[in-house]
């Protein structure tokens, strides 16, 4: 993953390079900075990624390509700087105005931080020029497919085949996160015969069940596995390097990050790219509290989480991978897969109280039974880590502090000893931000 940053305004190459090397770690094998039409603008990028196209008399564009139209760019269209994010937010961007009241874009937070602390994220599906934000995607109800129930997951697994295909054809060993659950699973399996050699790589506290079913699904598809078994220690250690690198203090999606951060790092000595199983539990209804709904607040409700993708679970992704300069593919979020997944009915993906039903029959034969069956389990439950952070937490923060620190000055609620813990770090590392809109915050249907 690379970065894109710029100033509409001409001689600001000093400062673009300051905003480009907060993010640094994002693209370490090329960079430019140049001048169109009183612009500057400027890129880093990573191993084999075509990321300029700069006609330096007409055109100006900066671009974080991630696959298949997912795209942000910053482009100019007479001497106004145009910024477009991608339709579902897989590739971040955000922007801002400096004191002189000067557009500024960057790839990250801490990249616009040289400039300014006003910061906006640009939504997915949206564009922003001369002042004016526009939407020229959004996530819709699709027309239900009259399918029998055979044929829709025969054609899931295709397309989901073909989306993991445009992730590995060009790679003779590509690596995949790999938590044991059906997800994960899945990609791993989809991806294994389509390359030379499969690298998986397991993270938890030692004894914890994504390492167990993780290890299964692994000698199921025989490719190469690792396993990164944590320690408390450790974990608290990599806090404030996870929390610097994710911009974030939301409790559920810091203890994710957490376990992810770690096992991109092992990943990152052995392979260029990885694939994530992001987006089926939106797409296809894998979380427990889904099953409380009638099929219509059903179907409204997973478009909404998957629109919140873009600054939660994909953030995470993103920064997890990017911060050791590799690159994560969601194949779950191909756009054919989206589109498809958006026409099956309902009640396929909850079936009798059984979530991602249908993602379970296009996958019957490629996993082994035990995972084709496996409940939905977050990242930082099956990694074991929910109880060591919340007890660590207790122990460094009284009541009397949560009680006085828990309420922002945005008017945002802490949740728990354990955000304000991470907000403490957030704070320390980026200094007070007057707004936080850009940051998400995960839906909470419990702690």
């Amino acid at each position: 993953m690379g970065a894109i940053a710029g100033i509409a305004q001409s001689g600001m190459q000093n400062e673009v390079n300051q905003m480009l090397n907060k993010m640094v770690h994002r693209g370490l094998d090329g960079r430019t900075v140049f001048e169109v039409k009183e612009n500057t603008l400027g890129m880093i990028w990573t191993n084999g990624q075509q990321r300029l196209n700069n006609n330096r008399d007409d055109l100006g564009v900066v671009s974080d390509f991630v696959s298949d139209g997912h795209e942000v760019y910053a482009t100019i269209e007479g001497k106004s700087l145009r910024l477009q994010r991608d339709q579902l937010g897989i590739a971040p961007l955000y922007y801002g105005l400096n004191e002189d009241k000067v557009l500024c874009f960057a790839s990250e937070v801490k990249g616009l931080l040289p400039q300014t602390n006003q910061i906006t994220i640009l939504p997915p599906g949206h564009s922003y020029q001369n002042g004016k934000r526009s939407c020229y995607y959004q996530l819709q109800k699709k027309p239900i497919i009259h399918l029998n129930c055979s044929a829709i997951a025969e054609r899931l697994q295709t397309l989901l085949a073909k989306s993991v295909h445009k992730f590995t054809q060009h790679f003779e060993v590509i690596g995949s996160w790999l938590s044991g659950g059906l997800d994960s699973s899945a990609i791993s399996a989809l991806a294994s015969p389509k390359v030379e050699k499969m690298h998986t790589f397991a993270v938890g506290l030692n004894g914890s069940p994504d390492l167990r079913h993780a290890q299964t699904v692994a000698n199921f598809i025989n490719s190469e596995h690792h396993e990164v078994i944590l320690s408390l220690e450790e974990l608290i250690e990599a806090l404030p390097q996870v929390i610097y690198h994710l911009e974030s203090f939301d409790t559920l999606l810091v203890r994710s990050a957490l376990t992810n951060f770690l096992v991109a790092a092992e990943s990152s000595r052995y392979v260029p790219a990885v694939l994530s199983g992001e987006g089926a539990d939106e797409l296809f209804a894998g979380y427990e509290y889904l099953k409380t709904l009638n099929l219509y607040e059903l179907s409204n409700e997973l478009i909404d989480i998957t629109q919140r993708l873009h600054n939660t679970a994909l953030q995470r992704v993103d920064r997890c991978a990017s911060a050791h300069n590799t690159i994560a593919h969601v194949p779950f979020l191909d756009p054919a897969v989206v589109y498809f997944a958006l026409q099956i009915p309902p009640e396929l993906k909850l079936n009798d109280g059984i979530e991602k039903w249908i993602l379970r029959k296009a996958m019957l034969g490629w996993l082994p039974k035990s995972v084709l069956l496996r409940k939905k389990s977050k990242f930082w439950q099956g990694a074991g880590v929910l109880q060591v952070l919340t007890n660590y937490a207790d122990k460094q923060i009284a009541d009397s502090e949560f009680l006085q620190e828990r309420y922002l000055p945005n008017n945002w609620l802490l949740y728990s000893k354990e955000e304000l813990l991470y907000y403490r770090i957030f704070r320390n590392l980026f200094g007070d931000i007057p707004n936080l809109s850009w940051m998400g915050r995960t839906k909470r249907t419990s702690n």
